[in-house]
């Protein structure tokens, strides 16, 4: 078994959702960087949808970190420098019936760094680079091709004993490390250098079981192995993140008295969680074979100005409150529903809990995923707003609780049609909303 995004899911809608459980402290990063090897476009910058979505401040950069897999630890590197938002997703595939497909996964981490009631301190960072070829895919092709694993590994190896050399050279005292983890794409690379930190350091890794359903994925992967490790810390633990790919890199990191405080819900719980699917629907899903057309004229094409205009609810659905009468709409109407008065608050359902009040199922509408379900939900806070209901094998029930979230619509002349749906509401801990949540200084 391996994650697989949702059929209304890529990257960029992955980034967001990783980074929902503690938007309110996301507002107060310093930069945005996204590392991705799936982008959802090439020649436009992704981050600034979840730049958006997330409603960050507008006087910060929104990046995107190439399409390598190194780019997921670049990120994190990058967002400690400057206390910013670090975003790592990936959707990871290959050949059908390769090698990377069956180990492949799909997922998204994101980490906000800072000074204030910081989960971890950053003790120290470290970088070697090195030219060979170990694994590359061209443009044109739907997988990657792999040298020899065993060359790879005896590159990554060189490479390793370079960068315990230089984290020696900054203090870090290998004894010192209570929990390590090695992200690679490269399983042998993997195993050798999990022998040679454990020599090093005489600590354990953290133990892969439990994480075998989640598969390599990709740019993501050191961040998730770093959550996990973060979830199996303790105060005042040292941590080692080692990751190799097209060079080397660590990150050393010590384990503050904010750290349980800061965690809604661990990696691995989030992983018990999720529906299977065939593998059938999984090649439709990945565009890989082309289902049954729905038996309704196709979408058009998303309209820039319209979106652009629009922005506020489509991309971070925003609305506003009244300041007479206190009634909350979405989007901002010209006039309020209630009291007919012409001035708004902003206020944003980003975050929040909904409860269901209507739902119509359309068994012909046009949905990879049929039948396509949509509701009018009620948010605690006040006003309502009709979507679409997506990670639901049938209709809910009225008054059933339902949060939002971002994912995409139809794609259509390459254009995504981002919109936010909304998905049942699973336990009080998944979606509590906490200031410090994953920070990192």
């Amino acid at each position: 078994m391996r994650t697989v995004a949702a059929y209304d899911q890529d990257t960029t809608t992955l980034g967001v959702e990783a980074a929902l459980p503690f938007v309110e402290s996301c507002r107060r990063a310093n930069s945005l960087w996204f590392a991705t090897t799936a982008p959802a476009y090439v020649d436009k910058v992704n981050a600034t949808a979840i730049h958006t979505a997330l409603q960050l401040r507008p006087n910060i950069a929104a990046v995107d970190l190439g399409t390598s897999i190194r780019g997921g630890f670049t990120a994190l590197a990058a967002a400690a420098r400057d206390g910013g938002l670090a975003v790592l997703a990936d959707t990871r595939g290959g050949h059908v019936g390769g090698a990377d497909e069956r180990g492949g996964g799909d997922a998204a981490a994101a980490f906000l760094f800072g000074d204030d009631a910081v989960a971890a301190d950053v003790v120290a960072t470290a970088s070697v680079t090195a030219e060979f070829l170990d694994r590359w895919r061209d443009q044109s092709d739907t997988g990657s091709s792999v040298w020899e694993e065993r060359f790879g590994e005896e590159r990554y190896l060189e490479l390793l004993k370079q960068l315990l050399a230089q984290l020696g050279e900054q203090g870090v005292d290998p004894t010192g490390v209570t929990r390590f983890a090695v992200s690679s794409p490269n399983g042998r690379a993997v195993k050798s250098a999990t022998k040679a930190l454990s020599d090093w350091t005489k600590a354990t890794a953290n133990d892969p079981r439990g994480l075998d359903e989640l598969g390599n994925v990709g740019a993501a992967q050191s961040g998730l192995l770093l959550a996990d490790l973060l979830d199996s810390a303790d105060e005042g633990d040292t941590l080692l993140l080692v990751s190799l790919a097209d060079g080397a890199d660590a990150m050393v990191l010590r384990a503050t008295a904010n750290l349980k405080s800061a965690k809604p819900r661990s990696l691995r719980d989030r992983l018990a969680g999720g529906t299977s699917i065939s593998y059938t629907q999984y090649l439709i899903w990945k565009n890989r074979v082309q289902g049954e057309r729905p038996r309704r004229p196709d979408p058009d094409r998303p309209s820039a100005p319209y979106a652009w205009r629009n922005r506020g609810y489509k991309l971070a659905l925003a609305g506003g409150r009244c300041r007479s009468c206190g009634a909350v709409a979405y989007p901002i109407p010209a006039v309020c529903h209630k009291c007919r008065a012409v001035d708004f608050d902003d206020v944003s359902a980003v975050g929040q809990r909904a409860r269901v009040v209507t739902t119509t199922v359309d068994h012909l509408a046009f949905s990879p995923s049929p039948p396509l379900v949509s509701a009018v939900i009620q948010f605690g806070t006040g006003g309502r707003i009709q979507c679409e209901l997506t990670d639901v094998a049938s209709a809910p029930l009225v008054d059933d609780e339902v949060v939002p979230t971002f994912r995409r619509g139809a794609t259509v002349d390459g254009i995504h049609n981002y919109i936010w749906k909304a998905r049942p509401a699973v336990t009080d801990q998944e979606e509590e909303r906490s200031n410090g949540t994953a920070q990192l200084a």
